[in-house]
């Protein structure tokens, strides 16, 4: 069984599933096989190295399928993005640099896998709907993967906070203009806080709701219980981190108050200073 098939750019802008969730898959398909095939494009994986890695470390022999055809983008975006616990800003991450390779291929002409298809997320906007993230979480993860596309994978794997990258593309600057950027920096997260709240708590539900209705088979129920307790402690981890950001942000709100005063004070002084003159 070959263990070192390579992965297409694209399945690489994914998080690799680690801890719990990757012994989960590999007990999975110990017991139960495989049950979804690994996609294969151009002898790559094009989605499936999570499930082909639970495949090597399970002894099962994987079962492989060439691409169907269509657009790469679409195809992987479809079948990976939602189904994973990924913050708004690793969603948003993975679109903005998926619609970059896009391009990139497209001016390379490559026209194998029907590249030239429509995306329909040329703007912003179109990518926000896509990624699910806010329109300014969106416009955000676009200007890492512009500035630096390996620090939006970063972002994508969960390595960096989106509101971490920005600042580590944006040059310093002096003063008040600081101050306000580290507090815009700080509405960023919490924006970006309270989308990754409201996305766990919809996975939690919808897992409840899959348990209580027995959608969900027997040997999966006690891996979906852990999987709610783990979501329930990440929304109060997280409950917990909106509070700080908040705090931060009004001792900023605080501070910036503070220095505006200061300023009127001094430009007074100076236009009486001038007057007397």
């Amino acid at each position: 069984m070959t263990n070192n098939i390579e992965l297409h750019p694209l399945c690489t802008l994914f998080p690799r599933l680690s801890g719990n969730e990757f012994e989960s898959l590999c007990a999975d398909i110990r017991e139960n096989g495989l049950r979804s095939p690994i996609v294969m494009h151009d002898g790559m994986i094009l989605d499936g190295g999570n499930r082909y890695r639970a495949c090597i470390e399970a002894g099962v022999d994987p079962v492989f399928e060439k691409f169907n055809g269509g657009n790469l983008v679409s195809f992987v975006l479809s079948v990976n993005l939602h189904r994973r616990h990924m913050t708004p800003g690793q969603q948003a991450a993975i679109v903005a640099s998926a619609q970059d390779w896009s391009k990139a291929h497209e001016r390379g002409g490559d026209r194998k896998s029907d590249q030239s298809a429509t995306l329909h997320f040329d703007t912003s906007a179109d990518r926000a709907a896509q990624s699910g993230a806010s329109l300014r979480t969106q416009k955000n993860a676009d200007k890492v993967a512009k500035a630096d596309p390996e620090l939006a994978k970063q972002v994508a794997h969960g390595k960096i906070s989106l509101p971490k990258a920005i600042k580590s593309i944006t040059p310093k600057k002096p003063n008040t203009e600081e101050n306000n950027e580290e507090y815009d920096e700080k509405e960023q997260t919490i924006l970006e806080l309270k989308d990754t709240i409201v996305s766990l708590d919809e996975e939690n539900t919808r897992l409840k709701d899959a348990i209580a209705s027995g959608q969900l088979p027997e040997e999966e129920i006690q891996s979906a219980a852990q999987i709610i307790a783990e979501l329930r402690s990440q929304v109060r981890a997280l409950d917990a981190e909106l509070s700080a950001v908040k705090s931060s942000r009004d001792g900023l709100l605080v501070k910036v108050s503070e220095l505006e005063k200061q300023c009127k004070y001094y430009a007074s002084k100076l236009k009486k200073y001038g007057q007397a003159q």
